[in-house]
């Protein structure tokens, strides 16, 4: 999602209400859970907070309830979001986050030990084979990257908008949708490989790491 984009959404974080959609070109209506996304972490999240190891990078970090909920564990976290909106409120709780774009340059490239794409942001920037590689270069050798699938088998690049329940429609933006198949071959060609697959709750996670992870297990 564009930085111009998200003018509802910070709304919807300030304002709770009416539900937000994203929807797209192709005929999706897709639920913006903003409600879930400001709650403490569920069953689901649970289970993939428990696979992280500091320091964690949260990549689309939202209002932030992975990574408030790992600083308060006492994880090293850093929380990144577009959104300056959500960054203040994680910073109001507590922990650390930086109002930025994943791809543009972030403190400790090649250091982090795991890093999270949950609530769908593998389809950050339109382009998920480019920000698999760019998360390979942010993690160190045999770092784990920890990603949200799609529990369909779908692969899909998207043009999308945010849509208020009153009508309102936000600027186009370039998203992308993948199950676990099409995710695994994406991360394959970035040099990452399937490290474990479960499903929690309703909800479909991979992890990816590079291969030096696997040639150690050996």
């Amino acid at each position: 999602m564009k930085a111009g984009a998200i003018g509802l959404y910070e709304e919807a974080l300030l304002m709770p209400g009416p539900a937000l959609m994203l929807r797209t070109a192709v005929g999706h209506a897709l639920p913006m859970q903003v409600e879930r996304w400001c709650s403490p972490p569920d069953e689901a999240d649970e289970e993939l907070l428990r696979r992280c190891r500091g320091p964690v990078l949260d990549i689309g970090c939202g209002p932030g309830r992975l990574t408030i909920a790992l600083a308060e564990r006492g994880i090293p976290v850093l929380g990144v979001d577009i959104s300056g909106t959500a960054v203040a409120r994680v910073r109001r709780a507590g922990a650390s986050a930086m109002h930025r774009s994943v791809f543009d340059p972030l403190p400790g490239q090649g250091r982090w030990v795991t890093a999270l794409l949950a609530d769908g942001n593998i389809g950050i920037g339109g382009y998920p084979d480019e920000l698999l590689r760019r998360c390979a270069r942010l993690l160190v050798p045999g770092g784990a990257l920890l990603i949200e699938v799609e529990r369909d088998d779908v692969d899909e690049r998207l043009t999308a908008w945010l849509e208020h329940a009153d009508g309102r429609r936000g600027p186009l933006f370039p998203w992308a949708r993948l199950g676990a198949d099409a995710l695994l071959r994406l991360a394959a060609a970035a040099g990452l490989y399937l490290r474990e697959e479960w499903q929690q709750a309703g909800r479909s996670f991979v992890c990816v790491a590079s291969a030096e992870t696997l040639g150690r297990a050996r």
